[in-house]
């Protein structure tokens, strides 16, 4: 394997973690998604900088971005993009929406209706949109990071098992110690550090680190160890619903891309405990517990079952 991808790796994290401080453990899983070729949900309370990890991200490209604001009055067209008829040639013509950007953030995307936050379904899952009968592919690298607040349920709308399924990982960002914060204050006297990000890799560096990604070995004993973990989701008498087959391939592969992170070209049990709580915890359903406290209560017994499951030597 080329010494490209662990490049573009480092370069990425190097770049974001300039503005994303005290966070390696959330700048590691951004890039994860981004070489994994799949999406992030960033859940967190307000003000602890879920917009601006994802703004980093997507600075440090040398691609496009949008952000959208979801809102109980956005339509589908206002991400997508809608046919339009234009006069001077009397023809209809397609404009594009601001889901044809490489890195796309969706803030607080629980505000939106169902009918709205489904317009990204398609897109997330098959890399393209279709207006009028007619396929539109969606740049590449593609990225949605969205961000939702957990503890707050008025106006708001949960997002379905469908959608949640589209997400890689599911990660919050916490609130920094003490000695982050004061850098914090100090950094942002003059501005936002943030706006003075330059790009560090082009889109074709990405593209070729996504590909080394899925070259990336996963021993056989691995990948039983991986689905050990899956299969007992769905054998826990406390989970309603357990882990997809599309959730373990998303889990697959993004134990492939953290190994690109940690400059290996082979995956190790430590990528798939690193990743099986933030990969797995989102799609799985448990029984007779309320939404607010639902994710603390699923990553407690997450972390109880994969202690059960016997790594390979």
């Amino acid at each position: 394997m080329s010494n490209d991808a662990f490049e573009t790796s480092r370069l990425l994290r190097e770049n974001i973690g300039r503005v994303v401080l005290g966070k390696d453990d959330l700048v590691q899983m951004l890039v994860v998604s981004l070489l994994a070729g799949e999406h992030a949900l960033l859940e967190d309370v307000p003000g602890v900088g879920k917009t601006l990890a994802a703004k980093a991200l997507a600075l440090s490209l040398e691609g496009t971005f949008a952000r959208l604001q979801f809102t109980p009055d956005l339509l589908p067209s206002d991400i997508t993009g809608s046919v339009i008829y234009r006069s001077d040639s009397r023809d209809f013509e397609f404009k594009r929406g601001p889901i044809f950007n490489h890195v796309v953030l969706a803030d607080e995307i629980n505000r939106a209706p169902p009918r709205t936050q489904s317009a990204l379904l398609e897109a997330m899952s098959e890399g393209c949109v279709s207006i009028d009968g007619v396929t539109h592919q969606l740049p590449k690298p593609f990225i949605v990071i969205a961000t939702q607040n957990p503890f707050e349920f008025e106006g708001t709308y949960a997002l379905p098992e469908s959608q949640l399924d589209r997400f890689l990982l599911r990660s919050s960002i916490g609130y920094p110690n003490r000695d982050v914060e004061r850098q914090v204050m100090s950094t942002h006297r003059l501005g936002e550090p943030v706006d003075k990000l330059q790009p560090v890799v082009a889109v074709e560096a990405v593209t070729a680190a996504q590909d080394a990604a899925r070259s990336v070995k996963f021993e056989e004993s691995l990948v039983d160890y991986l689905l050990d973990i899956v299969q007992s989701t769905r054998n826990f008498d406390g989970f309603q619903v357990g882990v997809s087959t599309r959730g373990a391939l998303s889990f697959y592969r993004g134990c492939q891309a953290r190994a690109i992170t940690e400059e290996r070209d082979f995956v190790t049990p430590d990528d798939v405990k690193a990743l099986a709580i933030p990969s797995l915890s989102h799609r799985v359903i448990c029984e007779g517990v309320f939404q607010g406290a639902s994710r603390n209560v699923v990553e407690s017994q997450l972390r109880d079952l994969i202690e059960q499951v016997p790594v390979p030597m």
